[in-house]
Parts: C-alpha cells; sequence; structure tokens
C-alpha cells in the first residue's frame, strides 16, 4: 500500500549550539509478518551520540505518534517490539520493530535534538503531496 503524506524535510536546528544538520532515512524498507526490520537515520555532523534521537509513526489521516524518545525510551502504551539504539561508528540511529505486523505498516521518521532545542511542530493546510519513506508489510493484499 503506497501512502501519500505531507512531507517536511527535516533540518533540525540546535538553539544552543547554532549547528544546523540534515537527517537521512532509507527510501522505504520492507518485511513480511512476524520478521524484524531496521530503519535507519543518519546524521550528517555532529556525533549522534551526542544529541537525543526520537522516532515517530504517523498513519494516514493521524498525527504523529511517539515511538521512541531520548534513543531507547518507549512512552506508556508502545509495545516491546518497537525499540531504539545509537551505532556511533556510522553516526545513525536505528529503529527496530520485531515480529511486524500488519498494523506497523505505515511512514516512520526520527528526530534528532539537543536538551536546549526549541521543536516546532507545523500543521500544513490543504493538500500537499510528495511520496514518503515507508514500511512495507509484504504478503498482505
Amino acid at each position: 500500500m503506497a501512502w501519500i503524506f505531507p512531507f517536511l524535510m527535516l533540518l533540525s536546528h540546535c538553539t544552543g549550539s547554532g549547528a544546523t544538520f540534515v537527517l537521512t532515512q532509507p527510501g522505504s524498507v520492507s518485511g513480511s509478518p512476524g520478521e524484524k526490520v531496521t530503519i535507519s537515520c543518519t546524521r550528517d555532523s555532529g556525533s549522534i551520540g551526542s544529541y537525543y534521537v526520537s522516532w515517530y509513526q504517523q498513519r494516514p489521516t493521524s498525527a504523529p505518534t511517539t515511538l521512541i524518545y531520548q534513543y531507547n525510551q518507549r512512552p506508556s502504551g508502545v509495545p516491546d517490539r518497537f525499540s531504539g539504539s545509537i551505532d556511533s561508528s556510522s553516526n545513525a540511529a536505528s529503529l527496530t520493530i520485531s515480529g511486524l505486523q500488519p498494523e506497523d505498516e505505515s511512514i516512520y521518521f526520527c528526530l534528532s535534538y539537543d536538551s536546549n532545542s526549541n521543536l516546532t511542530v507545523l500543521q500544513p493546510q490543504g493538500e500537499v503531496r510528495h511520496e514518503l519513506p515507508e514500511l512495507s508489510i509484504l504478503g498482505l493484499p
């Protein structure tokens, strides 16, 4: 299933340091029910281990939901099938989903920030159409 969503290129600006950086994710990730998949988020500058990383899931017509915050913490109600980690050698964070389920087919995105960051979420008005990275579950109709 290919979904079209509003897309905001995530350029993060850290107010304490004045640093601007880009986070890059793969265009798509696929897996079959029951499998484990990993989605990476690579930071182009600054050590990812020096910043917090959060992961979000966005379903059609819904606001993003926080899956992981501060690298590997899950909010209440998020199943332990979702886990976060960082790899300093590749300057990347990862979201791993174990025991893939049909309802996991969605848009996932990451955010990297420090404790001094001011974060703003914008809700676009009207229709904005861009192809987004998505997780596809193979073998589903």
